[in-house]
């Protein structure tokens, strides 16, 4: 045999010796991230699902030479993703070398940092608050930050059980969202604040209104706090739920209340509500029925409106709902027309001190509760929400990101990569609750830390003391002004 021959049969037998450890090293991963339950992409996606935090690593070398990403994908950035991926992780969120946020962008809030700060030693943390006085069995909430309404059925069995699970721990409460109470939102034993949406999912009658009897025994349950009566969220004011047909399985549509197989759309607004008063009406009903605080979710439009709602409010401060949760028009939702998610709704940053100013102008300020929620999942939103008049703030999308959300805006097509918004059991298997609810208290937690640290900075010892004269907002040309100045809350109650 020649030496060419030799030498094509050498490289023959190395090329098969490759392609076999090639084989061998695949399987072996393959087994490797099957059996894992840290990672849901690369249970879902075996070895593939491995290239993805490969790119996402090397990303961070390319953008020093080709991109500057971090803080402009939409409607999340890399940067704020990132910080709760680190803080569900029970990493360090310590950062090298400088802020990489543009600080001059006009509207960006910059905390006014204190001369003389208290000692660490005088660092307190915020008291529970009660919400619903006269309510019979009022609720002492625990924290101020907290997750908000997202339903069994826009997400998945194990997402909603690593929630309650992961809201146990934390100290917090969770919001069933508008499809009603299942038993996974029970599994943790977490306080849980049941949402009543338009279609009364889980407290409705054959025709569709409002099932006493069944409202009684939801209220029955020690776990649910606090009702809230949904009129609108952030991202589909004037639009009902949209639960896509393919979600709607058996055991939905028994929680619910709906036929299996159909799409589940929410009506625009509640029939039998057809002005302030007849609101009023219905929150001082199921109070009566509960005996439990009852507050409203809403969408700020315009000034009038909000206006309109505290004067009958104040005519009628018996009947007054124990909190008001304001969403943004930035708020996120697994199903929504463009129109409404890009156009409809006055975003928070400008509703919530708003509404602040109306309550406390209408002499409201310890009656009803104001919650913030749209689009906050970092320490300086809530932080920014506290100083601006919120009594309490909840995420849900930030709490997606503890789950493992990847922003793969998938949430309506039952194709959810990381098994959060999905019903199919391949993708389901990806979001193991014993690993995943861990995730989900340590990110509260840290949010809780760090908007301390921020309260601390700023020369106060809890962040409840946060105020308007503690934030400063970026303007046009480079210089800051007090959020007092620009938008001063009413002089009563607004810097005590």
């Amino acid at each position: 045999m020649g030496f060419a021959a030799q030498a094509i049969e050498f490289l023959a037998i190395g090329f098969v010796f490759l392609i076999g450890a090639s084989a061998l090293i695949a399987l072996v991963l393959f087994v490797v991230d099957r059996l894992q339950t840290h990672d849901a992409i690369r249970r879902n996606y075996p070895v593939l699902g491995r290239f993805r935090h490969l790119f996402s690593t090397l990303g961070e070398f390319f953008r020093q030479y080709f991109f500057a990403m971090d803080r402009e994908e939409l409607p999340f950035n890399r940067a704020q993703r990132e910080w709760v991926g680190r803080a569900a992780e029970g990493k360090g969120n310590t950062v090298a070398f400088g802020s990489t946020r543009n600080t001059t962008v006009p509207g960006t809030p910059i905390f006014v940092n204190a001369p003389f700060p208290p000692l660490d030693d005088q660092h307190a943390k915020s008291e529970p608050l009660v919400i619903g006085a006269g309510a019979r069995v009022p609720y002492q909430a625990p924290s101020f930050f907290n997750i908000s309404g997202m339903s069994y059925g826009a997400l998945s069995q194990p997402a909603v059980r690593a929630l309650s699970r992961g809201a146990r721990e934390a100290g917090v409460w969770l919001n069933t969202g508008e499809g009603g109470l299942s038993p996974f939102h029970l599994e943790g034993g977490c306080d849980v604040v049941f949402q009543i949406g338009t279609a009364k999912y889980g407290v409705r009658c054959e025709e569709g209104g409002l099932s006493d009897d069944k409202l009684r025994d939801v209220a029955a349950n020690p776990s649910v706090k606090m009702f809230e009566l949904k009129l609108a969220q952030g991202a589909k004011p004037g639009k009902g739920g949209i639960l896509p047909a393919e979600k709607v399985n058996a055991e939905i549509a028994k929680i619910r209340g709906i036929p299996e197989g159909q799409a589940s759309i929410s009506p625009n607004r509640h029939p039998e509500i057809e002005d302030f008063d007849g609101l009023l009406d219905m929150v001082a009903h199921i109070r009566e029925v509960s005996g439990k605080p009852v507050g409203i979710k809403t969408v700020i439009g315009s000034e009038a409106a909000a206006r309109e709602l505290f004067f009958n409010i104040a005519a009628r401060p018996e009947d007054a709902p124990d909190f008001v949760t304001i969403d943004g028009g930035e708020g996120g939702t697994g199903a929504a027309p463009m129109p409404l998610i890009d156009l409809v709704g006055m975003s928070v940053r400008e509703a919530l001190p708003l509404v602040c100013n109306l309550r406390d102008e209408y002499g409201l300020h310890d009656r009803i509760r104001v919650i913030a929620s749209g689009k906050l999942v970092n320490p300086g939103d809530i932080a920014w929400a506290l100083a601006a008049g919120a009594d309490f703030v909840t995420s849900a999308r930030g709490f997606m990101f503890s789950l493992g959300c990847i922003q793969a805006l998938k949430c309506n097509k039952n194709t959810c990569p990381t098994g959060i918004t999905t019903h199919d059991p391949r993708f389901q298997k990806g979001l193991v609750v014993e690993d995943k609810y861990k995730r989900v208290a340590r990110y509260a937690q840290e949010i809780i830390h760090e908007v301390e640290t921020i309260a601390h900075s700023v020369g106060v010892t809890e962040p409840r003391k946060l105020r308007r004269r503690h934030v400063r907002i970026m303007q046009e040309g480079g210089r800051s002004r007090l959020m007092s100045e620009i938008m001063p809350g009413y002089s009563a109650v607004a810097e005590t």
